[in-house]
C-alpha cells in the first residue's frame, strides 16, 4: 500500500519547507522554500560553514564598509543556499526578502532585483526562483511591480486572511503561502478549543475558501498551503495547488499508509485586515520573528567578517 506522501504527490505539488539539503534529497520534492528562520537553523550546522565562508569572502571583495559587507554577505548566503537546493530539485526555490523591508515597497523591489542578480551571477535564471515577500500592502505592491515589469516570480508569505489573498490575486503574483498552522495556533489560544477534526480546522477552512475563490474567478495565482501542525491538515488540503511541508511532517506522511470577485483597494485592504484580529496579530508576529532571526543570522556573519 502506498504512503500518504506517495498519494499526495499524485494530486498536489509537494514543496520542502527547509534549508537542510539532506532532507530535500531524501523526500525529493518538486520545489523548496526557505526563510530566515530555516536558514539560521541550517547555517549553524558545520556542514554548511563553507556557504558562510564563501558569502563572507564575496562581501569583503564588494566593500570595505562593515555595514555594507554584512548586507552583501547576508544576501549572498541566502542565494548560496538557494543555489545548492536547486541542485537537488527540478523546480523552484523561494528566497525571502529581509522582513525588515516589509513596509517599504521600493526597498523590497530593490532587494528582490539584487537577489535575482546574484542568482544570475551563479548561473541560475529567474525562472527557477520565487522571491518571497511578506503579504503587507507594501509587499503586495512590490510583487505587482516585480511580476509585471521585471518578470520576477513572487511568493507572498505570512498570509493569514482572505483580503490578503484577494489583493495578491489582483496583483497577479505567482504564488501565495497561506499559513495553516499559525491560524490554528491563534484560534486554539483565543477560543480554548482543540480543533481535533481537521475538517473544522480554521487554517484549513481559510485555505479552502481562498482556493475555491481563486478557481471560481479564474485567478492563476498558485495557492500553496504552508505552516502545517499535523498530517490531518495536510491530507484535508490534498488537491490544493501546492503544499509546503516541513521534514518532520514529510517523514510522517511517508511513514503513514493511505486509506483505500471581490476587489481590493489600499483602504479596504487595511480596514479588512485590521478587522481580522488573527490575521493582524499573526502577520505582525511573523514579520517580527523573521526579522529577529535575520539579526541572529547577521550576528553569525558579523563574527566571520571580523
Amino acid at each position: 500500500m502506498s504512503s500518504i506522501l506517495d498519494q499526495l504527490k499524485q494530486i498536489t505539488t509537494i514543496v520542502a519547507d527547509t534549508g537542510d539539503f539532506d532532507s530535500i534529497a531524501q523526500y525529493k520534492p518538486t520545489d523548496a522554500t526557505t526563510n530566515p528562520s530555516l536558514i539560521l537553523a541550517a547555517a549553524q550546522k558545520p556542514q554548511y560553514a563553507r556557504l558562510i565562508d564563501d558569502a563572507v569572502a564575496y562581501a569583503k571583495k564588494q566593500s570595505t564598509d562593515p555595514s555594507a559587507q554584512l548586507e552583501h554577505a547576508t544576501d549572498k548566503l541566502l542565494v548560496n543556499f538557494g543555489v545548492e537546493i536547486l541542485k537537488l530539485i527540478p523546480g523552484r526555490v523561494s528566497t525571502e526578502v529581509d522582513a525588515r523591508l516589509s513596509f517599504d515597497t521600493q526597498a523590497t523591489i530593490n532587494k528582490a532585483l539584487h537577489l535575482i542578480s546574484l542568482y544570475d551571477q551563479a548561473g541560475i535564471g529567474k525562472d527557477r526562483v520565487l522571491i518571497k515577500i511578506a503579504s503587507t500592502w507594501e509587499g503586495i505592491q512590490a510583487a505587482r511591480v516585480l511580476e509585471r515589469d521585471h518578470g520576477i516570480h513572487c511568493n507572498l508569505t505570512l498570509l493569514f486572511s482572505f483580503t490578503q489573498a484577494v489583493a495578491c490575486a489582483e496583483a497577479k503574483v505567482t504564488l501565495i503561502s497561506p499559513f495553516v498552522g499559525r491560524i490554528l495556533d491563534w484560534y486554539k489560544k483565543s477560543t480554548g478549543q482543540a480543533y481535533a477534526d481537521a475538517a473544522t480546522d480554521p487554517g484549513v477552512l481559510s485555505v479552502t475558501r481562498i482556493f475555491h475563490y481563486y478557481k471560481a474567478h479564474g485567478y492563476k495565482t498558485i495557492v500553496m498551503g504552508a505552516s502545517f501542525r499535523n498530517t490531518g491538515e495536510i491530507t484535508e488540503l490534498a488537491g490544493c495547488d501546492f503544499l509546503t511541508i516541513s521534514p518532520a511532517l514529510l517523514a510522517d506522511c511517508k511513514r503513514l499508509r493511505a486509506s483505500s470577485s471581490q476587489s481590493s483597494t489600499r483602504q479596504m485592504f487595511r480596514w479588512e485586515l485590521n478587522e481580522d484580529a488573527m490575521a493582524t496579530e499573526k502577520l505582525s508576529e511573523g514579520i517580527r520573528k523573521f526579522a529577529e532571526d535575520t539579526v541572529k543570522l547577521e550576528s553569525i556573519i558579523t563574527a566571520k567578517l571580523a
